[in-house]
């Protein structure tokens, strides 16, 4: 079941609202109608929501095309389209880095059919790298087990959120074929439930044992000595490690910390935003209401009642174990020993 898949000028998104009833797909033919699939969590993940942003600028230089502009107007009219699918969510980083590398090509073609080519071939290589980085950090992250364990993991970090097995869940499956795990717990997650629909989901598909928790249980579980490891994904990791990803993580790295229980992040660099100092000026998404006062159309509070729904928190680097890169494991990690491994990596 992928994701995406780009075939005859068209974007085709598996709907993830619907999982695990209902198989659903969405055949996108502009750039707004990805930019909505976005907004709405019909594709999700970072890496998965940047691979989607980078063909949606390719719909919308298509779309542009057909107008017969000179190539700065169509420059500046597709830099309108770029900011338009920028602005659908703000926390994760991938849909920017996808969009700017880009719409770079603009400064480097010099007509608008070779523009297009670009794009769309640059569109096809960020899909293609995130595969082979997923392999990557699902060896890496599955070599940091040397026996049998528990694991515990938040949201849907798996082959739902991105172009390959997954970053956090992409561990889990390279561990689990090298019999290294026991079981699965996956949180539920709210507001939207990602663990209990998506993550149980995509691992019972994957044939590795996993048990539903709500999110109130971790703590609990923790403490009954039920989990060896925490392994979550994340949305944007600043400079010195400090790390955006689904509200509630935080809690668990406090938890984790408690109980002396490591907590992994696993992330491709594109997830990392080295123009943050720390993750205090990561910006937080805060999505609507109504996700927290129904599920699928069912009320779970009284009418009107005022809701904050934080989509995600930071988790300070102080709390992480350490960092599973395609490029390896930044252990225990600090500004210092993060830009000692990009220099390392010539990132």
């Amino acid at each position: 079941m992928k994701t995406m898949s780009w075939t005859a000028k068209q974007l085709i998104l598996l709907d993830q609202t619907k999982l695990p009833l209902i198989e659903e797909y969405i055949t996108c033919t502009d750039y707004q109608r990805v930019a909505l699939a976005i907004k709405r969590l019909e594709v999700r993940g970072a890496p998965a929501i940047g691979a989607a942003a980078a063909f949606a600028l390719v719909l919308a230089a298509l779309e542009l095309s057909a107008q017969q502009l000179s190539y700065s107007e169509f420059v500046n009219q597709l830099k309108n389209c770029q900011q338009e699918i920028a602005a659908a969510r703000p926390t994760a980083v991938n849909l920017f880095w996808a969009l700017e590398k880009t719409f770079a090509l603009t400064a480097t073609c010099q007509t608008v059919a070779e523009l297009i080519t670009a794009l769309e071939q640059t569109a096809l290589s960020i899909y293609q790298d995130d595969v082979q980085a997923n392999q990557k950090i699902g060896e890496y992250g599955a070599a940091l087990f040397t026996e049998q364990i528990n694991i515990l993991t938040h949201c849907n970090a798996g082959a739902l959120a991105t172009c390959g097995i997954g970053t956090a869940l992409g561990v889990i499956k390279v561990a689990h074929q090298q019999h290294k795990i026991g079981m699965v717990y996956a949180d539920e997650t709210r507001p939207l439930l990602q663990g209990a629909r998506l993550t149980s989901f995509e691992l019972q598909q994957a044939g590795v044992p996993v048990t539903v928790i709500t999110d109130n249980m971790a703590g609990w579980v923790m403490k009954n000595k039920m989990i060896q490891a925490i392994v979550v994904g994340a949305d944007r990791i600043a400079q010195n490690g400090d790390t955006a990803n689904k509200i509630g993580t935080y809690s668990l790295a406090v938890l984790a910390k408690e109980h002396q229980i490591p907590l992994y992040i696993a992330a491709p660099i594109s997830t990392f935003d080295f123009s943050l100092v720390d993750g205090e000026a990561i910006p937080i998404e805060e999505r609507s209401a109504l996700e927290v006062q129904s599920i699928q159309g069912v009320a779970t509070t009284p009418p009107a009642m005022p809701v904050f729904n934080p989509a995600f928190d930071v988790t300070p680097a102080a709390y992480i174990q350490g960092i599973i890169t395609e490029y390896g494991v930044i252990q225990q990690p600090t500004a210092a020993k993060i830009l000692a491994f990009r220099k390392q990596h010539q990132l």
